[in-house]
Parts: structure tokens; C-alpha cells; sequence
């Protein structure tokens, strides 16, 4: 079969396509015909240290398809499931039940293939660590990404209010139609003070920072008391801020990272469990629903790698398998 692999030297990923053989699930695996499948921008990113691929590593983290072969797990032969893998974008994968689900009737293959791992660290972000609830309010910085998209619907579907930055005021008005609050045009860090005004000078309850270390310190500083800052991504590729040691003090402020590679099977599949806990019913309702941004053909997957590094895009960008 064909897989991508990715190739991280220095500061530059590519995606190669490799003539591999067909994946043979292990004991509690089973074999997924795979359809569709997203670029996750973290998977990509070559400066992350804990994300290495010295010598090359199977591309992609999630996606859609068929089952082929679901041995002792709960899915059948021939049933459309979504799932989180390595390897993802190839025509096959070896799959954990643990961490698929089955793909809701009025789902396409590219809404699935593109869910789950934006969607679930969205939930762990402003939920499982967020602790988000109803009327609080929440700050998505970089809000236009995957995760940001993801973290939106969230979390109006529970009924928080939200604000969002980007650098662009035309993906913010895009958003809007999704239920953004607030949104802010900024890059980097200037923003806490449009961020209190908002919120009569309360600050927010949770501040999700997707950007990196130049917007660190303004999420500090837009927090209220007892706020939580959850970093998920540093797309401006700064990985050193300022540290307002006072105001994390002060007001008790909680910090935290969210980042999958340490995790063990067990503890993503309890984050798996938790969002479809959370947000199945939504999704079976259509009341929650991927933003697709681009599509492109499983040959196109280098061109797809590509256009995520542009920044261009709202929500997510996908790759197919007919």
C-alpha cells in the first residue's frame, strides 16, 4: 500500500509517499480502510522537540473509513468509523478501538477524517482541564486553527462566551457565524487590554493559547482570578516568554500544558471517552460540525502539508482516498 511519511530535518517537514506493507493489526487492533484524513499542524511542526521524526515516521493522526477487519472489537466489517492513529494518511490503518467511534449518518468522510484530533484537544483544552462551564468566558488565541474552531463550537454548544484573535478581521467575521463573542485582530501579544474592556474588566475564566510564546504573556494578563491558561500549539515558533511570576501569583492562576505525545493508549483513550461523552449527541444532531477549509486528493498530500504552513486557513484541511 501507499503511506506518507514525514521527514522533519531542521526547521522543515516534508511528506513522502512510501511503498509500505499493509498494516498488521496487533492483538486489540483492528484494520481500517482509511477514506479521508486531516493535516494536523502540530504533527508537522519540525522545531518540536518531543515531535521528532529523525530518519522518518508514519504521517497523520487521524482520520475516516471503513473497517476491514475489526478482529475482537466492538465494529463490524464494513462499518465507517473515525479514529485516531498514527499513520493516518495512507490507504490503510492499524486501529485502536479504544480511540474510534462510529461516524454519524450525515457525516461525510471528510468531516470525520478531519474530527477527532482537533475536536478532542479542544475538549481536554477547555474542558477536561478547562473545567468550562456555562457563562464563563473563554479566550481562543489563534482562534481561525483547527483546535480554535473546535474549541468555538464547544464552547457555545455549553453555553460559555468567547473570544478570539487572529491576525485577519475576515476569519474573524467568518467565526462569527459560528457564535464568536469578541474577536480581536492581533498577532503576537497585544491584546489583553481589548480582552478586559470585553469583559467589563473581569478578565476571562479560561485562556487557550494556539499561537506560542508571543502571546504568552498577554494570556496571562487577561485572565481573572483563578483563571486557567492552557497551551496547546506555538505556531509563531517562539518557545521562550516572559513570565509575570506576580500575576500568576496573585491571582492564583492555574498553568497548563496540552500535548498528546507523552500520553499513554489508556489516557487518550479516557480524553476519547470524555468528548464523546460531551459532544456525541452533537455531533449526531449536527449541531457540532467540522469546519472544512480545502480538500485535497491523497496525491496532493505534500501540497496539502504546504498550504497548512500558510496560516491561510480556518478550521481544517484534509486529504482523500477513493
Amino acid at each position: 500500500m501507499i503511506a506518507y511519511w514525514l521527514n522533519k530535518t531542521g526547521d522543515t517537514a516534508q511528506l513522502e509517499a512510501r511503498d509500505t506493507p499493509m498494516p498488521a493489526p496487533g492483538a486489540g487492533h483492528m484494520l481500517v480502510r482509511v477514506r479521508a484524513a486531516s493535516i494536523n499542524r502540530g504533527d508537522i511542526m519540525a522545531r518540536i522537540k518531543r515531535h521528532s521524526a529523525a530518519g522518518g515516521r508514519p504521517a497523520g493522526v487521524d482520520g475516516a473509513g471503513e473497517v476491514v477487519d475489526g478482529g475482537a472489537s466492538p465494529f463490524k466489517t464494513g462499518e465507517r468509523v473515525m479514529f485516531r492513529a498514527h499513520g493516518a494518511i495512507a490507504e490503510y490503518a492499524a486501529v485502536d478501538p479504544a480511540l474510534a467511534s462510529r461516524v454519524p449518518e450525515t457525516m461525510s468522510w471528510e468531516e470525520a477524517g478531519s474530527l477527532l484530533a482537533a475536536y478532542v484537544t479542544g475538549w481536554e483544552a477547555v474542558c477536561q482541564f478547562g473545567r468550562m462551564k456555562a457563562g464563563d468566558w473563554v479566550l481562543l488565541c489563534g482562534v481561525s486553527s483547527g483546535v480554535g474552531v473546535a474549541a468555538l463550537q464547544m464552547a457555545r454548544h455549553i453555553g460559555a462566551r468567547v473570544i478570539g484573535t487572529s491576525g485577519s478581521a475576515q476569519k474573524l467575521e467568518a467565526l462569527k457565524k459560528l457564535g464568536l463573542d469578541v474577536g480581536i485582530v492581533a498577532r503576537g501579544g497585544d491584546f489583553a487590554g481589548e480582552v478586559l474592556q470585553a469583559t467589563s474588566g473581569k478578565g476571562v475564566d479560561i485562556a487557550v493559547n494556539l499561537v506560542g510564546g508571543t502571546a504568552f504573556p498577554a494570556c496571562v494578563q487577561a485572565c481573572t482570578d483563578f483563571g486557567r491558561v492552557i497551551i496547546v500549539g506555538y505556531v509563531d515558533n517562539t518557545m521562550h516568554a516572559d513570565f509575570d511570576m506576580e500575576t500568576v501569583h496573585g491571582r492564583r492562576l492555574q498553568i497548563m500544558g496540552i500535548s498528546n505525545t507523552p500520553l499513554t493508549p489508556v489516557m487518550r483513550a479516557v480524553a476519547h471517552r470524555g468528548f464523546m461523552a460531551d459532544f456525541g449527541s452533537a455531533l449526531e444532531t449536527g449541531a457540532i460540525r467540522p469546519l472544512i477549509d480545502r480538500v485535497f486528493s491523497f496525491e496532493q498530500a505534500p501540497a496539502a502539508k504546504d498550504y497548512v504552513e500558510t496560516n491561510q486557513l480556518i478550521g481544517k484541511v484534509v486529504v482523500t482516498m477513493r
